[in-house]
């Protein structure tokens, strides 16, 4: 079954086994301190040390010829591209969200989200592949802090992957990516290492009525319960 699990992502990874999933879609912490109005933060989002460790264990996982999406803080960049480069990966596309709306205002009015596709050896191109520039939902940051709205994140899983692949998503949230997953006729693995966001995504898990699927059985036999 496809499941939803709390813990630490890269100790959670390290006992997948190596190149079991098809496609990672992932909104990491931007490395910001971010905290919003209401005073929610997010865990690990001022030092990078996790950077490295985690994205090796995302390119050892992932299956050989395939994709990943990253979601990265644009004043971080110089970090997440050495981490994504050392780790294995190639930078293969980028995409820009954009906003009708501020998220914020300094210099500049911000009104954009960016992600990097990056590439593990030689993925096939998709039959259509999708524009660099791509809309924005505003999600209403209900169930976490900076909430992906599905609807930004099904596309890339439609393009990307095939009905039945698995897509995991290390660094969970409140459970978009595994939405969108389901939606979308996918597997999916979730990991959200705080318990509020994770009971959040269960919550919201549970409201979906999804396809089962297995996931390989060394991770379902060793994590999480079944949602």
């Amino acid at each position: 079954m496809s499941r939803y699990m709390q813990g630490d992502c890269q100790q959670v990874m390290s006992q997948f086994p190596s190149r079991s999933v098809d496609f990672i879609l992932t909104d990491p912490p931007y490395l910001v301190g971010f905290t919003d109005r209401s005073g929610r933060s997010i865990a690990n989002d001022k030092q990078g040390d996790w950077l490295l460790p985690v994205r090796r264990e995302m390119f050892r996982v992932l299956k050989n010829d395939s994709l990943a999406v990253s979601f990265y803080g644009w004043n971080r960049v110089g970090q997440f591209m050495a981490a994504w480069k050392a780790a294995g990966f190639r930078v293969v596309g980028h995409i820009v969200f954009t906003k009708a709306y501020s998220s914020k205002s300094a210099f500049v009015s911000y009104r954009h989200e960016s992600a990097y596709v990056l590439a593990k050896g030689r993925p096939p191109l998709p039959e259509n592949p999708l524009p660099d520039v791509m809309p924005w939902a505003y999600s209403g940051n209900r169930y976490h802090p900076t909430e992906k709205p599905v609807s930004a994140l099904r596309p890339l899983i439609e393009s990307f992957t095939q009905p039945g692949d698995i897509v995991l998503d290390p660094f969970g949230g409140s459970g978009s990516t595994c939405v969108a997953a389901a939606q979308c006729g996918r597997r999916w693995i979730g990991i959200e290492l705080l318990e509020q966001y994770h009971a959040a995504g269960l919550r919201g898990l549970a409201e979906f009525q999804r396809p089962h699927y297995a996931v390989p059985a060394s991770v379902s036999q060793q994590y999480g319960s079944m949602v």
